[in-house]
C-alpha cells in the first residue's frame, strides 16, 4: 500500500500499522502526486496540541480520522516521539476502522508488550477502573483486555518481590535433534553437527567463566537460571552435568529462585538426563508436545508421537521435584479447531504446572513460510485461543504473562498459564524487561536493564555454533559491558 508523509517522517509507527490492519499489504514510498489506494498521515504542531490526520482511500472511497495530544506533554526528544507515534498510529487505526475494518482482538495495539501499557493505566487506579480506560484508550477486545489485567497484576507482584541487584541468567544451547517447520530459532540439527558439541561447550565454559567475573565482582544475585535453545536435553547427561556444576562453580547460587530448562522434545529426554538435571538442583522443566496430534506431528517435521510426550512426562514424574511446563501452539499447518480441542483436552489430563498457548507466527526463515504452507485461518485460530482461556481457567490454569510477535495469526498473542503458585520468574522478568538477562552461549541476547527504568543495552553472541566457536574471544570481551553498564548506574 502506498504510504504518503507530511510533516514528519514517523516510518517505523505506519508500517507497523499497516502490518496489523493489512498484513497481505507491504509499504510503498512513491515519488509524486497522492493515487490509488494509499494511506496519507499528516502531523502538525500548534501552541495547545498536536494533531495527526489520515485520510485512507480505498478503491476510491475516502476515510478521515484524527488524533490529537497535548504539546506542553512533549517534555522532551524520547516523549515526543512516543506521543507522535502513538497519534499516528491511532489516526491510521481510526480512518481504517471507519473503512469498515473489523475490530483486531488487540485493537489499535501493535507492540510486543501490551502489559506496559496496561501497567500504565493502573497507575493510581483499581484494575477494574485500569481495564475499562484500556480498553476504551486502546479499542481492546474486553477478552484480551482481561488477559492483560491478569497478567499485568502478576508483573506488579513480581516487581515487589526483586531488588534492584536481582539478574536472570539465560544459557542457550542452539542444538536440536531437528528443525520443525515453523520454527526460525538458529539451530544446527544434531544430525548434521553432532562434531560441533565439543567444542562449542568449551567456547561455552569460556564464556561462563568471562560472565561470572563481571557478576561477581558487581555483586550481582543471579534469581533464576533460563536454560532454553534450541534443545538443552540435546546434550547427553555428561555435557548436562558439565554445564551445570561450571554454572554453580562460578556464580554464588544462595538466592537462586528458580533454575528452568526446556527438555522440550521428548526424543531427547531420558530419565539419565533428568536425575543429572535434578541432582544441579533444576526445578522447572519444559516437555513441550506443541500437539498431540500424530498427524500434525509429522506435518511440522516432528520425529516423535504423542505416545513419547506422555512417555517423557511419565520420566519426568518419576524422577520428581520438578514442576513441568508445556507448550502448545494454535494454528499449525493441517489442524483444526476439534483438532486443537483434542490436544488441549489431553494436556489438561495430564496436568503440567504450568501450559503456555502460542499462537502460530509465521517467521520468514520457517519452513511453513518458504513453503507457503496451508494454514489454519484466522477465525479458526481465534477459536483455538477462546477454547483454552475458557478449558484453562476451568481447570485452574491462571494467565500469567502475555507478549506478541510480529506476523501472528490473526494477530493474536502468546500466553503462559500457571496454576497458583507455579509462576515462572524468568518468563515474567524477561517479557516485561524487569531485571537485566545475562546471557550465555549461541544467539545469546544479553540485556542490561536500569534498576531506576528508562535505560537499557543489548549485545548478542554470534547465532550459529561455527560462529560463536571461532568469535568467543570477542563474546567473553564483550562481557566488560555489563560492569561498565552497573558502574555507571552506580554513579547516578
Amino acid at each position: 500500500m502506498r504510504l504518503y508523509f507530511y510533516g514528519h517522517d514517523y516510518k517505523y509507527a505506519a508500517e507497523q500499522m499497516l502490518l496489523s490492519l493489512y498484513p497481505a499489504e507491504r509499504p510503498e514510498y512513491p515519488e509524486g502526486k497522492p493515487e490509488g489506494d494509499r494511506v496519507e498521515l499528516r502531523l502538525s504542531h500548534r501552541k495547545t496540541y498536536t494533531t495527526a490526520s489520515c485520510l485512507l482511500v480505498l478503491n476510491g472511497s475516502e476515510f478521515r480520522a484524527k488524533s490529537s495530544v497535548k504539546t506542553e506533554l512533549m517534555t522532551d526528544d524520547i516523549i515526543r516521539d512516543k506521543l507522535c507515534s502513538r497519534i499516528i498510529k491511532t489516526a491510521f487505526y481510526r480512518a481504517a476502522r471507519r473503512s469498515g475494518h473489523k475490530q483486531p482482538a488487540w485493537g489499535m495495539l501493535t507492540g510486543v508488550r501490551p502489559g506496559k501499557l496496561f501497567r500504565e493505566e493502573l497507575e493510581g487506579k483499581g484494575p477494574e477502573s485500569a481495564l475499562r480506560k484500556f480498553i476504551a484508550d486502546y479499542d481492546v477486545t474486553e477478552p484480551r483486555a482481561v488477559l492483560c489485567r491478569d497478567t499485568a497484576l502478576v508483573t506488579e507482584s513480581v516487581i515487589k518481590s526483586l531488588n534492584k541487584r536481582d539478574i536472570c541468567l539465560y544459557v542457550g544451547i542452539p542444538f536440536c535433534p531437528t528443525r520443525c517447520s515453523y520454527c526460525s530459532f538458529v539451530s544446527q540439527s544434531v544430525e548434521k553437527s553432532m562434531k560441533l558439541i565439543p567444542p562449542f561447550m568449551d567456547a561455552l565454559m569460556r564464556e561462563i567463566d568471562a560472565a561470572a567475573d563481571a557478576v561477581n565482582k558487581l555483586h550481582l544475585s543471579v534469581i533464576s537460571i533460563y536454560m532454553g535453545g534450541g534443545t538443552p536435553t540435546t546434550l547427553s547427561a555428561e555435557q548436562l552435568d558439565r554445564l551445570c556444576s561450571k554454572i554453580e562453580e562460578r556464580f554464588d547460587l544462595s538466592r537462586l529462585r528458580e533454575y528452568t530448562v526446556e527438555a522440550g522434545r521428548p526424543d531427547t529426554i531420558t530419565l539419565d538426563k533428568l536425575r543429572t538435571l535434578r541432582a544441579h538442583g533444576v526445578d522447572r522443566i519444559s516437555v513441550n508436545p506443541q500437539t498431540m496430534s500424530d498427524e500434525v506431528l509429522n506435518v511440522i517435521g516432528r520425529k516423535h508421537s504423542a505416545q513419547d510426550i506422555i512417555d517423557a512426562l511419565g520420566a519426568v514424574r518419576r524422577v520428581g521435584g520438578m514442576a513441568v511446563n508445556m507448550d502448545l501452539i494454535a494454528g499449525l499447518p493441517s489442524d483444526s479447531a476439534e483438532g486443537f480441542e483434542k490436544t488441549l483436552d489431553a494436556v489438561i489430563g495430564l496436568e503440567p504446572e504450568n501450559i503456555t498457548v502460542h499462537t502460530l507466527s509465521l517467521k520468514k526463515g520457517s519452513r511453513i513460510t518458504l513453503e507457503g504452507s496451508a494454514i489454519p485461518s484466522e477465525d479458526t485460530v481465534g477459536k483455538m485461543l477462546d477454547t483454552a482461556v475458557e478449558k484453562l481457567r476451568r481447570g485452574g490454569w491462571a494467565p500469567y504473562y502475555l507478549y506478541r510477535q510480529k506476523f501472528m495469526s490473526g494477530g493474536f498473542e502468546n500466553v503462559g498459564w500457571a496454576k497458583p503458585g507455579s509462576e515462572n520468574i524468568y518468563n515474567v522478568c524477561i517479557m516485561e524487561e524487569l531485571c537485566s538477562i545475562v546471557a550465555l552461549g549461541g544467539g545469546g541476547s544479553t540485556k542490561l536493564i536500569s534498576p531506576g527504568g528508562g535505560r537499557n543495552i543489548r549485545f548478542f553472541a554470534p547465532k550459529y555454533p561455527s560462529e560463536y566457536i571461532s568469535g568467543i574471544q570477542k563474546t567473553c570481551d564483550d562481557k566488560q559491558g555489563i560492569i561498565d553498564f552497573y558502574s555507571k548506574e552506580s554513579k547516578k
